[in-house]
């Protein structure tokens, strides 16, 4: 019998307490809730480990770069024990032959029990060529290694949409993984990277519960990207306010105001960054004092500047811009002031005359 995630991590010396505390964690981040813990346990402990094949097309490799570096154990010393992750060409050993005999091995005798990640996309122009993996177009190893997968997981918004690599004019004619499968259900994972252990998070969920996570109209993990950065972003009231950020060393963006006028796109995308966060949690762009550039979503690359303002978003309850609403509330508050001054006059000339 094939080895269970839980056979691993005893024999690395886990004790059973951290591994449900493990348990506990994870039911958590996929939103689950503490009571699914043990359910997650029984999983991991009697199912065997998915065998999972990592392939990179046209990217980066901020996706793997991302994953690697994260402190968080879903996303680094667990998720080797968690999964065998039988072929990744940026970190394995093996290399040439070897490594393509993986491929080979795993499509054939894993049939419909393996799952295919899928970092960066296939170029279609001149019949694959700007893209060769193992002295063949990549477009021809991702069909084949799709062939007998359970699932397909497009990791990052190079697999998930295309990226930069397909931004206008697209000279290599790259596209996302989905124009290129369309008999295997697949799992979009945007962002640039996306967050680690949402990663994590997305295969846990296939293992435990053998089916796919429900996915959204754009196939996306509902769990993750259900809501926009703007809903859970702590900025938030300022922006419900109409204060905002006017230049990058102006006092308000020193006060921690809301970055919607430097070009902030977290209005318009679903990513799950304001809660979960990065480097185990510790902070996120926004927080970091810089926009959301919307890179989990589809043709960011193609949407404008990064520092252009979407002028026409509107606040919560309110149906004007920002400017708009900046300039009302200012109103407000001046009203408010002359209205009180007014009153204050009203009252001390009445109490002016009775004393008279």
């Amino acid at each position: 019998m094939d080895e269970t995630f839980y056979d691993v991590l005893r024999r690395q010396g886990v004790s059973r307490r951290s591994f449900m505390k493990f348990c506990s964690l994870t039911a958590a981040a996929l939103g689950l809730g503490p009571q699914l813990a043990p359910t997650l346990a029984h999983a991991l402990e009697t199912k065997p480990r998915i065998p999972v094949l990592w392939l990179h097309g046209l990217e980066c490799t901020c996706c793997s770069e991302a994953f690697i570096r994260s402190a968080h154990p879903l996303a680094s010393d667990v998720i080797l024990s968690m999964l065998s992750l039988d072929y990744d060409d940026t970190i394995m050993a093996s290399a040439g032959h070897q490594a393509e005999a993986i491929v080979e091995e795993i499509v054939t005798k894993h049939k419909g029990n393996y799952i295919l990640a899928v970092e960066g996309n296939p170029p279609l122009d001149e019949d694959g060529m700007y893209c060769i993996i193992g002295g063949k177009p990549f477009v021809e190893q991702l069909k084949y290694a799709a062939s007998n997968a359970k699932a397909v997981i497009s990791w990052g918004s190079c697999a998930s949409w295309g990226c930069v690599q397909a931004a206008k004019p697209n000279p290599t004619q790259a596209v996302p993984v989905h124009k290129v499968i369309h008999d295997k259900p697949i799992i979009r994972v945007p962002g640039c990277p996306p967050i680690p252990e949402v990663m994590t998070a997305v295969i846990t969920y296939i293992l435990t519960f053998e089916r796919i996570p429900e996915l959204d109209r754009q196939g996306r993990p509902k769990m993750f990207y259900g809501q926009r950065i703007h809903d859970k972003c702590y900025r938030r009231p300022h922006f419900d306010a109409g204060q905002f950020v006017e230049a990058w060393d102006d006092d308000n963006a020193k006060k921690g105001y809301c970055l919607y006028k430097m070009g902030c796109k977290g209005p318009t995308t679903y990513n799950s960054c304001s809660t979960t966060r990065w480097n185990g949690g510790v902070s996120f762009p926004i927080q970091a004092g810089h926009g959301c550039i919307g890179c989990s979503e589809d043709g960011f690359w193609d949407n404008g500047s990064f520092y252009d303002r979407l002028t026409k978003i509107k606040q919560f309850g309110v149906e004007e811009n920002a400017d708009v609403i900046g300039a009302t509330a200012a109103g407000v508050v001046g009203a408010a002031i002359a209205a009180h001054a007014a009153v204050s006059a009203i009252k001390n000339a009445r109490s002016k005359g009775d004393n008279e």
